[in-house]
């Protein structure tokens, strides 16, 4: 057995929600019964990334991964694991390619293809003491700025770095807090956008989660670049372990001398507090973020004046989401140049995403810019569930732009995703397979974006419930082929003259559906027909007579009793098309496959 063994747990929300709490509290029992306290610990660490197989636990130093364990497996681990060294191969990530157990997290093709900054600390350090992050490096960012730098030459080393804002917007972080630092005023503000609303996003949530004094210390340098002394992270209230973490970690920061007053005797003062949202998606847009943390509504103002110039309380303000702030640090460390060797010309370093949707492996994943949306997917990702095919991948959230097969080898950048009418956005990575109707998910999104919105500025407020209203229509089989123009025309309308991003981005997947996927559409219009069979409105259900073994399964399990036959008679099972509801029981309880859908 290996001395000063440490078993990491990840203890993130994914996977706590999965178990791993109690795994802990058994694995420090068994190590405890086992005689092994003075040789191995147990740390619960934040996401550990590979949300599909959770919970997990990694063996250090080892580095070997198991997955899916639960309480009756600590007893097995502890005994083969850590007295024998021996594999427990139930356990083990079995590779989709070769259907082998991989045990090496460095052979895991789901980490080895990754280049983790933002994540250095996630899933490796326990989120609640500030010493496993000050052994990592962690405050020397922030003492290299204050011991040895102006705030000039701060703003400089950002600058060069490259680094753009990953809120979605993409804009040079150098040059925004260029820009807050040059207005002059006798206060300033910085924020911590965590307001992360996206479905099937949580790269913010996971960072704070599992390394929240990164973004404190990012902030802290971010705050000395500008001139700011004092501070708000803007975190959804849907959050609590996010917001546990983050505030242990600024009382532990307080403590230790690097949040308050005349920190590390450079004369340089800044104070954090934390702000609960209450769950409304527009307030990812700054200005409508200003407004809550003031106590008023959250909607968004019209720009200029910017933050930069009058942001929160009129005061010069700079704001930035979790990612951008968590890169700072390892940019004040390690330089300019080492940052800028990641990435692309024009998109330099690594983005986050989060992995969802039809994949085998879901999860939370950072690669450099310039990765191409194929080695996401089918490398990092180990390909699509259940052998079906790949169809669309919804990039951007719901503000992003569905892309097909043919477009899988495009780099992840800003300027490249753009160009083909999707967006790197906050990071949110849907993949979608055959089964997927891409007017239904179109439907999908813009109807998550209609109840969000504040109602602020009429081309958003009426024009995507316009949208959604077509949309409905044409899922029901009731669209006409004029309806594909006026979609369009609205698209366009409501990107061009709506107040915030919201509203400008809402129409993303209708112009990217119908640009990439229009034959879906005018199937539903002209056929009356869901090519992926999924719109319940366009489907009809019958039973093969040739395959029916009139077991009765489908008859008894009807909710409707929609399905009428009789064994005795010899009388063939059919489905009464006007009382069926199209609710799948039939072809979920048919055995034999004699229930077909088209």
């Amino acid at each position: 057995m290996a001395e000063n063994q440490r078993i990491l747990v990840c203890a993130g929300t994914g996977c706590a929600s999965s178990g791993a709490l109690p795994i802990i509290d058994v694995l420090n029992d068994e190590i405890k019964r086992q005689g092994l306290e003075k040789t191995v610990s147990v740390v619960g660490t934040g996401c550990q990334g590979f949300c599909e197989k959770g919970p997990t636990l990694v063996i250090e130093p080892q580095q070997i991964l198991y997955t899916r364990v639960t309480e009756e497996d600590v007893a097995e681990i502890i005994e083969k694991e850590l007295i024998k060294g021996e594999r427990v191969e139930r356990l083990l990530l079995v590779d989709q390619a070769t259907q082998k157990p991989v045990s090496s997290m460095e052979d895991i093709r789901f980490f080895a293809k990754q280049h983790r900054i933002v994540l250095h600390n996630c899933g490796v350090i326990d989120p609640k003491k500030i010493e496993e992050y000050t052994a990592r490096d962690g405050y020397k960012g922030i003492v290299k700025a204050l011991k040895g730098m102006s705030p000039e030459e701060v703003m400089e080393e950002v600058k060069k770095s490259g680094l753009r804002g990953r809120g979605g917007a993409g804009f040079p972080t150098g040059l925004k807090w260029g820009f807050c630092r040059q207005t002059p005023s006798d206060k300033k503000y910085i924020i911590c956008n965590a307001d992360e609303g996206d479905p099937g996003a949580f790269m913010d949530r996971s960072v704070l989660e599992g390394d929240p004094h990164s973004v404190i210390e990012g902030m802290l340098i971010g705050a000395y670049a500008i001139g700011a002394d004092e501070g708000y992270v803007y975190c959804r209230a849907e959050y609590p372990l996010a917001i546990k973490h983050l505030g242990i970690a600024i009382k532990q920061a307080e403590e230790a001398g690097y949040l308050g007053n005349n920190i590390l005797g450079s004369g340089f003062n800044f104070h954090l507090k934390i702000f609960e949202g209450a769950g409304a998606f527009v307030c990812g847009e700054e200005t409508a973020l200003m407004a809550s943390i003031e106590g008023k509504r959250g909607m968004p103002r019209v720009r200029p004046p910017f933050p930069a110039v009058s942001g929160l309380w009129g005061k010069p303000t700079n704001i930035n989401n979790v990612e951008t702030w968590s890169n700072i640090p390892h940019i004040l460390r390690n330089g300019a140049e080492w940052y800028g060797q990641f990435g692309t010309e024009k998109s330099k370093g690594t983005k986050i995403f989060a992995l969802t949707g039809k994949v085998n492996n879901t999860g939370l994943v950072e690669v450099p810019m310039g990765t191409t949306l194929r080695e996401i997917i089918f490398d990092i990702g180990d390909g699509i569930q259940g052998g079906k095919k790949f169809k669309a991948v919804q990039i951007g959230g719901p503000s992003g732009g569905c892309l097909p097969e043919d477009m899988l080898d495009l780099a992840v950048d800003y300027d490249t995703l753009t160009q083909a009418g999707a967006m790197v956005g906050s990071g949110g990575l849907v993949i979608m397979d055959e089964t997927t109707c891409m007017v239904d998910i179109a439907r999908y999104f813009l109807n998550f974006s209609k109840k969000e919105s504040c109602g602020k500025c009429t081309p958003c407020r009426e024009g995507t419930t316009r949208m959604y209203e077509i949309l409905d229509r044409i899922t029901k089989g009731e669209g006409k082929e004029e309806d594909l123009d006026t979609l369009e025309n609205l698209a366009i309308t409501i990107k061009e003259t709506s107040l915030c991003g919201l509203g400008q981005f809402a129409p993303s997947p209708i112009l990217a559906t119908l640009k990439y996927f229009r034959h879906e559409y005018e199937a539903h219009i002209h056929d009356h027909k869901c090519p992926a069979h999924n719109c319940t409105a366009l489907l009809s259900y019958s039973i093969d007579v040739e395959k029916c073994k009139m077991c009765s399964l489908c008859a008894k399990n009807c909710p409707t009793n929609c399905i009428s036959g009789d064994k005795k008679n010899n009388t063939p099972y059919v489905i009464d098309e006007e009382k069926c509801i199209k609710c799948g029981t039939c072809i979920e309880k048919c055995k034999f496959g004699a229930v077909t859908r088209a």
